[in-house]
Formats: C-alpha cells, structure tokens, sequence
C-alpha cells in the first residue's frame, strides 16, 4: 500500500504523520517548532519526516504550512507566525531529506482531507473553515483544490467584513477573522466576564476568578455544560461566522460548509448558531437548496492527512 508523509507545520508545533492511501495515520511524532530561525524549523521538519520514513518505502511528502504557498506548491511566500518570507521550502526539505516533497496552505490541506476521508465525503463542493486562533479556509471543487491564479485564494480570514474595525495582525482593519475566530471568542468571554462577572460565575470559577486567564477551552466546557454566559460567547462567534458564509454561498455556492480548527471541537455549540446565522443572510433562501453546515471530521489529523494525500497526487 502507498504511504506518504503529512507534516502540519504551526507556530508552536510540528506534527507529521504516515499515512496510507485511504487516509488512514499509521504513526505519528512531533517536534516544536523553532519559529523565529528558517533552518531550524527545516532541520525539525526534516528530523520528523526522517523518523517516520525509516525503513518504510514512503513515496511523497506533503508540507501544510500556515501561510501562503505559491502556485507550485514550491514556496512560503509569507508566514505570520513563522520566520518564512519568500522560503523555498520544497527544494530546501528534498535537499535534506532525498523525498519529493509538496507544499500547501494549512487550511488548503485540512479541506482536501475532510473532502476526500472526512466530513466532505460524496460532495463535490466543499467550503472549509478552519477556526482556530485565525481563520482559514479551503474550496475543494469536483475531486479539485481551488488555489486561485497564483496559488493563495481562499484566505476568507482576510476578508473585510468590518469597515474600519479591529486591526489585524495581517495590517488592515475589520478582518473576517477578527470577529469569527479562537481569538475573538476568548475576547468575548473576557469582556463578558469583565462588565458582568456576577453572570460569569462559571466562567470565572474555571479561571480561577481572572476574566484575563479565561482560555478557548474554559470557554468550551462551560457551554457544554449550559453556561449561559459562555453559549453567548459562541452565539457571537457564530452570528459572525453565519453571516460570512452566506456571501461565501452567494459567491460560491457550495453543497457544504465544514467547520474545523481548534474551535470547531466544541461541536454543536458552535454548528448550531452559525448555521441559524447563515440561513438568516442566505440570498433567496426560499428558492434555492441551503448548504450544509457540518463539523469536521479528522480533528486535528486533517491538515496532515490532506497534505499526505495531495502529495502522493503530485
């Protein structure tokens, strides 16, 4: 059976995986991430790709990187978190660790795993959001990644959808992700919790009474458990995230949304308000098939098992 490697690089972590032609992970390993030095961070890269690949005849190795990724797949044209401007990574990684390697956006390779092994399976138009500390997101059109003329569409997170409102770190205002992201839930919750602790009580209590140490995860918890003040936070999140999928679907048209990221491991409590969200601003809904909205799938092996896959496809 054809193996390929997936390496899902971050700001704060690499993880790579093996996988098999079905998108199944065999084996895994870690590595963080040395960010601020380019030749550490492909040494490290290098290092998990050589643990999974010894004595395994391994075919390709796929790259998602959180940045934007030229057309050939070949260079991290910018990286915000990671020390890469105009990086030739594929040539760089193949020098060290003799493997045809491809590179992808992050969110790009986490929509062709869900689309081909995930929650995307049978649809042959599939929006990705991946909801994380930004937003990313990822077409995948007919068995097709959508990667625009020069290879970096779909970068919904940086899309205007506040005139003039919060800066973002990409140097506009009013970004996309600003308002639906882990970021902006946690700010939420802490402004929530600020003004209205009596109300927050939940909230707080697993904070250890510090609005400020509220974290994605407290915030999470608390909504399962039917924390009103925490099911507002998501019903925030998810008005914004509603509210852009729907002149996505205006644009777009797809079948289905997939929601994934480190938010999208709330479940329901995220699904539910953005799917109310995005029926509310859908253009003539009466006359035409909603989209699903769906969550994803593969977790956090996404990124990895698309990256693995659209190598093997190269």
């Amino acid at each position: 059976m054809s193996l390929a490697i997936g390496v899902d690089v971050g700001g704060t972590k690499i993880a790579a995986g093996l996988v098999d032609e079905d998108g199944r992970v065999t084996a895994t390993t870690r590595r963080d991430t040395p960010s601020t030095d380019p030749d550490k961070i492909e040494d490290a890269i290098t290092d998990v790709v050589r643990d999974l690949a010894d004595d395994r005849d391994v075919e390709a190795v796929g790259l998602a990187a959180a940045g934007l990724v030229d057309a050939e797949r070949s260079t991290v044209l910018f990286a915000p978190n990671l020390a890469w401007r105009r990086e030739p990574l594929r040539e760089m990684v193949e020098k060290r660790c003799g493997l045809p390697v491809v590179v992808e956006n992050d969110a790009n390779a986490a929509a062709w795993g869900e689309a081909r092994f995930g929650a995307g399976r049978g649809e042959p138009f599939v929006v990705m959001l991946t909801v994380g500390t930004g937003l990313g997101g990822g077409i995948v059109v007919e068995g097709h990644m959508y990667r625009g003329r020069n290879g970096i569409a779909a970068e919904f997170g940086h899309m205007t959808v506040e005139e003039g409102g919060r800066r973002c770190g990409c140097g506009s205002r009013g970004c996309w992700e600003r308002y639906a992201s882990g970021t902006a839930l946690v700010r939420e919750a802490v402004e929530l919790a600020t003004v209205s602790p009596a109300t927050s009580a939940r909230l707080l209590e697993l904070a250890d009474g510090q609005a400020e140490h509220i974290t994605g995860r407290d915030i999470t918890r608390a909504a399962q458990e039917g924390d009103e003040a925490a099911l507002e936070c998501f019903s925030v999140i998810g008005m914004w995230l509603g509210h852009g999928m729907a002149a996505l679907a205006a644009a777009f048209d797809p079948g289905m949304f997939v929601l994934g990221g480190g938010v999208a491991e709330a479940g329901e409590v995220l699904r539910a308000p953005t799917a109310r969200a995005l029926e509310e601003r859908l253009t003539a809904p009466s006359y035409r098939p909603w989209p699903r909205v769906t969550m994803a799938e593969l977790g956090s092996s996404a990124g990895i098992v698309g990256a693995a896959d659209l190598a093997r496809r190269r």
